[in-house]
């Protein structure tokens, strides 16, 4: 008889194997805490990867095990089922907005209207907008603690890469320096363009073209969306260098370091490949294209 054990049918034993047989039946969370799956999450989240990221990763390492995928709802859900406590903080705190929501960016009406020569954003070629071609990039200083330091952000839109500049102040001079270096640092058929905003800090802008070979196109005023990939990744930049800090206290290696690690990051754009391995594909193109050799 169901429910009934070797001394017959009662009420409580009934109760306790129907609850057993329904525990047996029901699927293991993937990342209960002794998983491998849970390891590996932990492992990515201290490395400042997103739910997302994590998820798409692993079905790229378990293409055939689906006891190893997981979404990441499940990762979230995860994180936030933590009881009260040391851990529950610091993985919160891996997450891009685990302490603060992205403000919008502060109007100021000084950085406008500063820049002679400007090239629009609107006559920019339609194939940059449309990321066909690689070797066009955005800009943008990102400012420390009162606004007394910054560092210059460089993305690639074609691949993500993301490259940062050590500055020294946020003055034209600086900037002029800085980007200069950066992008004489890559392959002349891999930097073609450099959008920015209106930024006084870019009115040294053909100088910088002078420099480095590079064209300079100008968004709108209040546009942030003209420079998206840019936007995003200072909103990544922000779990390495939150706001308020001194980021005068940076030194050039350190801000490198920094950028390898989002550059490690696999992302959902590029089938959760990384910007290394697209920019490293875009670059060995480049490198045997006839363009190129000379």
């Amino acid at each position: 008889m169901r429910n009934s054990s070797s001394v017959g049918y009662t009420s409580v034993p009934a109760a306790a194997l129907c609850s057993a047989r329904r525990s047996a039946s029901r699927p293991r969370a993937k990342l209960c805490p002794q998983s491998v799956c849970w390891r590996i999450v932990l492992t990515l989240l201290e490395w400042k990867w997103s739910p997302q990221q994590i998820s798409g990763t692993l079905k790229r390492m378990y293409p055939t095990d689906s006891n190893q995928h997981v979404s990441h709802e499940t990762i979230y859900t995860a994180i936030y089922a933590q009881p009260r406590g040391e851990l529950r903080r610091q993985l919160i705190a891996c997450l891009r907005h685990g302490h603060s929501t992205r403000m919008p960016r502060a109007r100021g009406t000084d950085r406008r209207g500063q820049i002679p020569d400007m090239v629009s954003i609107h006559v920019r070629p339609p194939e940059i907008e449309d990321r066909l071609l690689p070797g066009h990039w955005e800009g943008d200083f990102i400012k420390g603690a009162d606004n007394q330091s910054s560092v210059g952000v460089l993305v690639e839109r074609t691949s993500r890469l993301v490259l940062l500049a050590k500055m020294e102040d946020a003055t034209a001079a600086s900037a002029l320096a800085g980007f200069s270096a950066k992008l004489n640092s890559i392959v002349a058929p891999l930097r073609q363009s450099f959008t920015y905003d209106q930024g006084k800090e870019m009115s040294r802008h053909q100088e910088l073209t002078a420099a480095t070979g590079v064209n300079v196109y100008f968004c709108d005023p209040h546009s942030p969306w003209q420079r998206g990939t840019c936007e995003n990744t200072n909103g990544l930049l922000r779990q390495y260098l939150p706001k308020g800090t001194d980021l005068s206290v940076y030194s050039q290696d350190e801000l490198d370091a920094i950028a390898d690690s989002l550059n490690s990051r696999p992302r959902a754009t590029h089938a959760f490949h990384s910007p290394f391995e697209v920019f490293a594909a875009t670059l060995a193109s480049a490198s045997q294209s006839p363009s190129s050799k000379h």
